[in-house]
């Protein structure tokens, strides 16, 4: 059976936390925050503004070779300026639950991901993971550190964190 994997990534960003929760609670910015290797693309056509439980978000990404999968994601839980949640309903994981935590701190906000994942064809998807979805995932957050450090500053003497396990 194929393990379930993890990822924790904290960042600070020196902006209050209405301009955080307005930036990250609208889904048309993550496209954005996505490196553009990845044909990231929302195909919703009724996706709403913002965040809200129950909101469903499809799109396309090209994770491997350029060819392009379906995603669809729900939005299963949202506290106003605190954290939401979205869940994979349809794509290329087994399990894919990704917690979004903002937190105000001095001179800013700390914002924390939690994603819990599996990928699917159990000891084939484990060899996947060691061999490139691992890097894939780093890639894509290291990419998120930087275009929201270009966008929003960063906090002096700040150290972006992922930690995998």
């Amino acid at each position: 059976m194929s393990k379930v994997y993890s990822i924790k990534t904290v960042q600070q960003i020196p902006v209050d936390i209405d301009t955080a929760w307005e930036f990250f609670s609208r889904p048309d910015n993550l496209k954005h925050i996505t490196p553009a290797n990845l044909g990231f693309n929302i195909i919703s056509n009724h996706h709403g503004d913002t965040m809200y439980p129950g909101q469903i978000i499809e799109y396309t990404v090209k994770p491997v070779l350029g060819i392009p999968l379906y995603w669809m994601t729900e939005i299963t839980h949202v506290l106003d300026k605190q954290y939401f949640v979205d869940e994979q309903r349809y794509g290329p994981y087994s399990m894919w639950h990704h917690q979004h935590h903002f937190k105000p701190i001095t001179g800013g906000v700390e914002m924390t991901d939690i994603v819990h994942y599996k990928i699917p064809f159990w000891v084939a998807g484990d060899i996947a993971h060691t061999l490139f979805v691992k890097a894939q995932l780093q890639q894509i957050f290291n990419h998120r550190f930087i275009v929201v450090e270009k966008r929003f500053g960063k906090v002096p003497g700040q150290v972006n964190t992922v930690i995998f396990s």
